[in-house]
């Protein structure tokens, strides 16, 4: 064997850590190792037991689904999809619900309610709102769409009673906002309906006058009949086009849904202005151009009355549908489970401190033994404890005064 061959595995076994020599720095340093971790243990216990407690409050809430059968009618009438309607419910509803229950107006209400900025001695509102998003947990199962509310308090009575307190602050924030579909719906034709009704007034009040100036009653049989055909007509185009703007509430241009409404408002669009222009020429009655002026004025506001008449006819009937849907449709949160007063404490968990605090002073001990080990070996070794000297007066802020 080379001299080269030998000096390897002497090197080698140079290199390998010997589980020995290990064992024989642990034992040198036991005291040491027992000690710190017994005071971190010792110090755990003692900070664990004078924490103040701290009790958690929970409730369990169930949100408006949005999925009554009022609302599904409703939504299917007016053109919207199915999958538009479910994306509206379920664990979205839930993450709508928690973010309410965060939001600066339950927490402003909640702090007035139990004078939340003198219990934590809060200068300003913002310190009183973050102490209640610290102590406040919401969160939404993802699969039953339950959201699970609950507070922290040093006061278990109070925890309870805070917890309760933002169920009640969320339905009074609730009766404000339009949240569900058929909310939505609802406030949408209402607005539609306004509208045609002012429209219908409008058109009432211009023919009774228009008649009481030129002293006409009546403009025949078959004017009437083609005036009618037409406002009907355009009720329908009208009508459709509410429809279409209630599903561009949710939907996109390219939703199949929304495009099936704009094929068939194109559609009567172009029926319309075909009746339109027959009505102008010979199709069976007197053609609009032949009529003396105050006729076809009359008839222009006879047309107009009808339209308006169907046009108010179809929406009302819409919105009717969607009053009975809203309050088909459960827009209350339901309480699953009332906060109650708890007897356990939530915080600290005294058990879980102690373990982990001795577990640390595990760690310290025996990495400060390898320290102090290392130092005992660098005194013996000439060279290294000139390095540590030369270490230490390295590190000094004191600097020596210089001889004269």
């Amino acid at each position: 064997m080379t001299e080269t061959e030998q000096t390897c595995p002497r090197a080698a076994e140079e290199d390998e850590i010997d589980l020995l020599d290990l064992l024989l720095v642990l034992a040198r340093h036991k005291k040491f190792i027992f000690l710190t971790t017994t005071l971190f243990a010792v110090v755990a216990i003692v900070v664990a037991l004078l924490s103040t407690p701290v009790y958690q409050g929970t409730t369990r809430l169930v949100p408006p689904t949005g999925s009554g059968s009022g609302a599904s009618a409703l939504l299917a009438q007016m053109g919207v999809p199915d999958f538009a309607a479910g994306a509206l419910g379920g664990s979205s509803q839930g993450d709508l619900i928690v973010g309410i229950v965060k939001s600066r107006t339950v927490a402003d209400r909640i702090i007035a309610r139990f004078d939340l900025m003198a219990r934590y001695e809060a200068e300003f509102a913002d310190q009183a709102r973050k102490a209640v998003s610290d102590n406040l947990s919401a969160q939404a199962d993802a699969k039953t769409g339950i959201i699970s509310l609950s507070y922290q308090d040093t006061d278990p009575a109070l925890a309870a009673e805070m917890t309760n307190a933002f169920v009640d602050e969320l339905r009074l924030v609730l009766q404000g906002l339009s949240i569900t579909q058929a909310s939505q719906q609802r406030l949408f034709l209402e607005e539609q309906l306004k509208k045609a009704q002012l429209d219908l007034i409008r058109t009432e009040d211009a023919l009774r006058e228009y008649q009481k100036a030129s002293g006409i009653l009546d403009a025949g049989a078959q004017v009437t009949a083609l005036m009618d055909a037409i406002a009907k007509l355009r009720a329908e185009v009208a009508a459709k086009e509410v429809a279409l703007g209630s599903a561009r509430t949710f939907g996109t241009a390219q939703n199949p849904q929304v495009q099936r409404l704009r094929a068939e408002l194109a559609g009567l669009r172009e029926q319309l202005a075909r009746l339109e222009a027959q009505a102008g020429s010979e199709m069976g009655v007197v053609p609009l151009k032949d009529l003396p002026d105050a006729g076809l004025e009359y008839a222009r506001l006879l047309r107009d009355l009808r339209f308006n008449e169907t046009l108010y006819g179809l929406l009302l009937k819409q919105y009717e549908q969607a009053r009975m849907a809203e309050a088909n449709e459960p827009t209350v949160i339901q309480v699953v489970d009332e906060a109650v007063v708890p007897d356990r404490r939530v915080k600290p968990k005294r058990t879980l401190m102690v373990v982990l605090a001795t577990v640390l002073g595990g760690f310290v001990s025996l990495f400060g033994a390898f320290v102090l080990e290392f130092v005992r070996s660098a005194k013996a070794d000439p060279e290294r404890a000139a390095k540590i000297a030369a270490l230490k007066e390295a590190l000094s802020f004191r600097k020596k005064r210089r001889l004269a």
